[in-house]
């Protein structure tokens, strides 16, 4: 049977899995759980802070004491630098861009940003730590799913051929790679159905997941929209 059910990362991970050469992977590659890409984040802040101890400078207020500073720097600005380096890694993924392509993009602003300096050179160590590794997270394995039925249009085809139906429940979470996947696969023929509510959205603040993709993609005029009500519920899902 052609009918398969798959999360996102699942489906991404069949996509990659089945031809790794085509995103210059090695085929024993291995994909980072969120807890080593934790650790990782972790020894890679706290290396940095290290080399660069002027950088908080900025940010402390001068009431601290020597002891509050130490304090602060020791105990809290390691875990929000890291929660800082998460949301930057996870935001520029989406948009595809390497630690490279950013540097280039910098070298364009005529003012000093050095949060994104920061950022930058957090991105890039993440990343030699995870190639060293032989490792991919599951951000670079959407983008690298995406990448894959970019590069061979016949790998494209045999995929559409195998689900010439797709189902996407819970739309208003998927990111803007996770649906420009799909829209890959739906290809020309459309048969894209996407079931979810806007206002239901729970990934927002910690992922790169949008309602706002689901939004627009409603907006189109070459959409079929309906609004279905939910059994036992005052709210409505929209079906697309």
């Amino acid at each position: 049977s052609s009918d398969l059910v798959r999360t996102l990362h699942g489906l991404a991970h069949d996509l990659v899995r089945d031809r790794p050469g085509l995103v210059n992977l090695d085929d024993r590659f291995q994909i980072v759980d969120e807890n080593e890409a934790g650790r990782i984040r972790t020894q890679i802040v706290q290396s940095w802070l290290s080399s660069h101890p002027e950088f908080v400078d900025h940010y402390l207020s001068d009431d601290l004491n020597e002891s509050q500073v130490n304090r602060v720097v020791r105990k809290d600005l390691p875990g929000q630098f890291n929660s800082l380096a998460n949301a930057f890694i996870r935001k520029v993924k989406d948009y595809r861009l390497t630690p490279e392509r950013l540097r280039v993009l910098m070298e364009d602003i005529p003012v000093p940003l050095p949060l994104a300096e920061m950022g930058i050179d957090l991105y890039t160590e993440y990343q030699r730590a995870l190639n060293y590794r032989g490792m991919v997270d599951f951000d670079d394995l959407i983008g690298l799913a995406l990448q894959a039925l970019e590069t061979d249009p016949d790998y494209l085809e045999r995929w559409q051929h195998r689900w010439p139906f797709i189902l996407e429940d819970e739309s208003q979470d998927s990111s803007r790679l996770q649906e420009q996947i799909l829209a890959k696969l739906a290809g020309k023929q459309g048969n894209w159905v996407r079931v979810g509510d806007p206002n239901q959205a729970i990934f927002e603040t910690f992922t790169t997941a949008s309602p706002d993709f689901l939004r627009k993609f409603i907006q189109r005029e070459d959409v079929i929209h309906r609004n279905l009500p939910n059994s036992g519920r005052s709210d409505r899902k929209s079906v697309v």
